[in-house]
C-alpha cells in the first residue's frame, strides 16, 4: 500500500483551491506545527556519525553487492490487501451480476422474437447505462485508490549506490515518480535513543529537505519493516550508513528476498513490529489474537492477490548502469524534471517546508498552581 507516499505527494502538489479548503478546517495549532522546523534542528538531524554498535538490517533487501543495495520502502505495508479486498469484493459480485442480467436480456432479445418489445429493449439499454455510469465514476474517482495496490509497481524501492554516492527512489508517478538524491543530503529518523518508546511499530524514515536538495518540496522514504523500538531503527540506519561510508565488508551480509509475489511476504507483513509487544502482552490479548486468526488469513490472501496483480519495478537504464566503468552518473533530480503543471504546484506549496531561522526557543516553565484556600467553617 502506497497511501502515505501518495498522500505526501498530494500535499506537495496540492492546488490552491484544495489547500485553501484544507486550511479553513485546520486548527491554528495544527498550522503552526506543520511548519514548525528550525535550522538548528535540521542540522542535528542530518549527520553521518555512528549511532549503533550493532548494524543490522531486518530487510527485505533485494540486491546487495559492491556497487549498490536495493531495499523495500513504503509505509503501511502491513495493511496492504485492504484496498484489494474492498475493490475485488465490491466490483467482483457487482460486475458478475451486471454482466449476467444485461447480456442475458440482450441474448433473449436477439434470439427470441416473441420476447422482443419496447420494454425489453429499454431494460437492456437501462442496464447498459447503469453499468457504464458505475464504471465511469469508478474510473474517474475510485481507480486512483485502487492503483495504490493493484496494477502498479509491486514494491517501492530505494537503491543505495556506493560508487556514485547517490540514493534513488523508485515510485509510481502518482507517488512522486523516480528520484535521485546525493547521499550526503539524506536525513534519518533513527538517530536518538530518547525516541525508543515512540518508535514501536514505526519504520526507519529517510528525509530529504529542500534546503539540501534544492527542490521546492520535501521527499521521504520509509524503509523496511516496522521496528519494535528505536534501537532497531538505529541498527537499520547504522547498517545503511556503514554500507555507504565503508562498504559491504563493514556490515553483516543480509539474507536476500525475492521480488516475486511470495505468499510468505504477504502473510508475515501483518505481524511486523508485533514480536516484542506480543511476548510482553497478557494471556487475554494472546487469546484474542488467536480468535481473530480468520481476519489475518483474509487480509494475507488479499495482500498476496495484490502482489500477483502488480508488476516487478524496473530501474531506468541510467540507474541500472550507474557505478559501472565508463557509464554516466545519474543527475540528481531537479525541478525541471517534472511537467510544467507539477512545477507550478510544487512552487506554490514550497512555503510548507520553509525553515525558521536560528534555534527553537526554550519553553518557559509553567508556574505552579496555588491551591485554593480552604474555607474554615466556624
Amino acid at each position: 500500500m502506497f497511501l502515505i507516499e501518495w498522500g505526501l505527494w498530494k500535499t506537495c502538489t496540492e492546488s490552491e483551491a484544495a489547500r485553501k479548503a484544507a486550511d479553513t478546517v485546520m486548527a491554528p495549532t495544527d498550522k503552526s506545527v506543520a511548519i514548525d522546523l528550525y535550522e538548528s534542528e535540521l542540522r542535528e538531524d542530518v549527520h553521518f556519525r555512528p549511532v549503533s554498535n550493532t548494524p543490522r538490517s531486518r530487510g527485505p533487501i533485494f540486491a546487495f553487492n559492491e556497487t549498490y543495495m536495493d531495499m523495500r520502502c513504503g509505509g503501511s505495508e502491513e495493511k496492504r490487501g485492504l484496498i484489494t479486498l474492498m475493490t475485488l469484493g465490491g466490483l467482483g459480485p457487482m460486475t458478475y451480476a451486471w454482466f449476467r442480467v444485461t447480456f442475458f436480456s440482450i441474448y433473449i432479445n436477439a434470439t427470441q422474437a416473441d420476447f422482443l418489445s419496447v420494454f425489453s429493449v429499454s431494460f437492456s439499454l437501462y442496464m447498459l447505462s447503469i453499468g457504464g455510469a458505475v464504471y465511469y465514476f469508478y474510473a474517474k474517482y475510485g481507480f486512483r485508490f485502487t492503483r495504490l495496490e493493484i496494477l502498479t509497481s509491486r514494491h517501492l524501492l530505494v537503491r543505495f549506490n556506493r560508487k556514485t554516492q547517490q540514493v534513488h527512489l523508485h515510485r509510481p508517478t502518482s507517488c512522486g515518480g523516480i528520484a535521485t538524491f546525493p547521499w550526503r543530503t539524506t536525513g534519518s529518523t533513527g538517530l536518538y535513543p530518547e525516541d525508543d518508546s515512540l518508535s514501536v511499530g514505526m519504520r526507519l524514515g529517510l528525509i530529504w529537505h529542500p534546503s539540501h536538495t534544492g527542490l521546492p518540496h520535501m521527499e521521504m522514504a520509509l524503509i523496511g519493516k516496522q521496528g519494535q523500538g528505536g534501537s532497531e531503527l538505529r541498527d537499520e540506519w547504522e547498517f545503511i550508513r556503514r554500507y555507504m561510508e565503508e562498504g559491504p565488508h563493514a556490515v553483516p551480509r543480509p539474507r536476500l528476498s525475492t521480488q516475486l509475489p511470495s505468499p510468505i511476504q504477504a502473510f508475515s507483513a501483518q505481524f511486523e513490529g508485533l514480536g516484542r509487544f506480543f511476548r510482553n502482552s497478557s494471556w487475554l490479548f494472546k487469546l484474542v489474537m488467536l480468535m481473530v486468526w480468520p481476519a489475518f488469513v483474509i487480509i494475507g490472501t488479499a495482500h498476496w492477490i495484490s502482489l500477483l496483480l502488480c508488476w516487478r519495478p524496473r530501474w531506468p537504464k541510467v540507474i541500472r548502469e550507474a557505478g559501472l566503468p565508463g557509464k554516466p552518473v545519474p543527475s540528481p533530480t531537479t525541478l525541471s524534471d517534472y511537467p510544467p503543471e507539477i512545477q507550478e504546484r510544487l512552487l506554490a506549496n514550497a512555503d510548507r517546508w520553509q525553515l525558521k531561522p536560528g534555534k527553537r526557543p526554550e519553553k518557559k516553565p509553567r508556574k505552579p498552581r496555588t491551591p485554593r484556600a480552604r474555607k474554615i467553617s466556624t
